[in-house]
């Protein structure tokens, strides 16, 4: 196959390097550029945590595949030759080259580094994409990363046929992975776990009311989460307007009504809520019995989630005493966020066992794909001598007196002689050699499809 993968991420660098040898900007499309006189193909990765470099060796079956996919440029098409070299060859460039890139001594980023080839390579990343080898274990936003890089790889045709048949793979691989165990499935962030609670609760989120108690970046994720589920209308209550004003603006979306209040409307605003968030740092009680008792009475008892991520806590324990009232404190959360993680790191050892079946899988199908042009070659090649066969006895049939019949028979003479040359001839330089193992494996071969037809 040829691939090879150089990086560095949070497990094996420092975040000083990282920053260092981060792809930023216009970075990548000049790094992608220089590339191609190295590679039958790359691919550039770089994200807070990782920085990693995949590419194809040139060698005589990458430089034939390396005509550009359809959706990308003719860039390829202007590249000068480049002579073919070994997967160990191009690792050595690559290293060599990140650290002339990045103005940094090879000394200094060496040690840091990790590089595959071809198996261990798609195994690596096979889970990249899939989150098993990221900081928050099972975590998607990795996987829209690689693919905003293959698209702007596709952009300006770096991304030749043969690297972007692998990533399609790897694709494929990624999403059965997350579909067929459960490694991305349970809630390990505080915004998904509290959005997980509002599905658990309300069978209609898209009908609920959100309510923030500040405007601050913890309930900034959670508003997020729980916006990206539809809710109708969001409510913003915080000290200063600005801070405020700059969350409704980033949540924002077509059909989202948002609107933005002082924190001393509080108390005539909580009857609205369906669902309430609440993060202030305040040293006082936010929300307290009475005022949600208020609310509840106002609202006709419909139930509340109301979720206190703030320490000291925004919401008094005893308002989770009132019936229709669901209250979740962030210890409730975390303990939560811990079983799920520990069901994920159960699920990764499935998902392991899945990345080295699909690993082989891939494997194979990239030998098949291998020897396709072979195969056209061969058939090609088959096809021409038959039709030299045939223009001889047609000839023949114009200038002779022998009869249809015998000229049938002599072209299927012919024929058989010509097709089966080319086999016969394979099968006694092996029986030369004496490699009787590959002799019964032509053999058999042959029989099975001289079976099927």
């Amino acid at each position: 196959m040829n691939l090879v993968v150089i990086g560095v991420n949070h497990k094996t660098a420092p975040v000083a390097l990282r920053e260092r040898l981060a792809f930023v900007g216009g970075d990548i499309q000049v790094a992608q550029a220089q590339l191609q006189s190295l590679t039958a193909g790359s691919l550039i990765i770089s994200t807070c945590n990782r920085t990693e470099i995949y590419a194809l060796a040139p060698n005589t079956q990458a430089l034939v595949d390396q005509v550009p996919s359809a959706d990308s440029s003719t860039a390829d098409s202007e590249k000068p030759p480049i002579e073919p070299i070994t997967t160990a060859e191009l690792t050595e460039q690559l290293i060599q080259w990140l650290a002339n890139f990045k103005s940094l001594p090879v000394e200094q980023v060496r040690p840091y580094l990790y590089d595959y080839i071809d198996g261990q390579a798609l195994t690596h990343l096979l889970r990249v994409a899939a989150g098993l080898d990221s900081m928050i274990l099972g975590e998607p936003q990795i996987f829209g990363q690689i693919k905003r890089s293959v698209a702007d790889a596709k952009e300006y045709g770096y991304l030749t046929n043969q690297l972007n048949w692998v990533i399609e793979q790897i694709f494929a691989g990624a999403k059965r992975v997350r579909n067929e165990t459960d490694v991305g499935t349970q809630a390990i962030s505080l915004g998904y776990a509290a959005s997980k609670l509002v599905t658990q609760i309300f069978d209609k989120p898209q009908e609920a009311t959100f309510l923030l108690v500040a405007a601050g970046e913890m309930n900034r994720l959670v508003a997020q989460h729980i916006a990206a589920l539809g809710v109708k209308k969001i409510l913003i209550c915080n000290r200063t307007p600005q801070r405020a004003q700059a969350l409704a603006e980033e949540l924002q979306r077509p059909g989202l009504k948002i609107e933005v209040h002082a924190l001393s409307e509080l108390d005539n605003l909580l009857y609205q809520a369906d669902i309430v968030s609440s993060c202030s740092g305040s040293m006082d009680m936010l929300i307290d019995k009475n005022m949600t008792h208020r609310a509840l009475k106002k609202r006709r008892y419909k139930p509340m989630l109301m979720v206190d991520l703030a320490v000291p806590r925004d919401i008094d324990s005893n308002v989770g005493k009132l019936d229709d009232v669901y209250l979740y404190s962030v210890d409730d959360l975390q303990h939560v966020i811990a079983g799920n993680l520990e069901k994920r790191r159960q699920a990764a050892v499935e998902a392991e066992l899945l990345v080295s079946h699909l690993v082989v899988e891939i494997e194979r199908r990239f030998q098949v794909r291998k020897v396709g042009q072979d195969i056209y070659d061969y058939r090609n090649t088959s096809q021409q001598k038959a039709n030299a066969v045939l223009q001889d006895m047609l000839h023949q049939l114009k200038t002779t007196d022998s009869s249809p019949e015998e000229m049938m028979i002599e072209l299927t003479r012919r024929l058989t002689q010509t097709l089966s040359h080319a086999p016969s001839s394979l099968m006694r330089r092996v029986a030369h050699d004496g490699n009787s193992e590959m002799l019964d494996v032509i053999i058999a071969g042959l029989k099975d499809a001289y079976r099927k037809k």
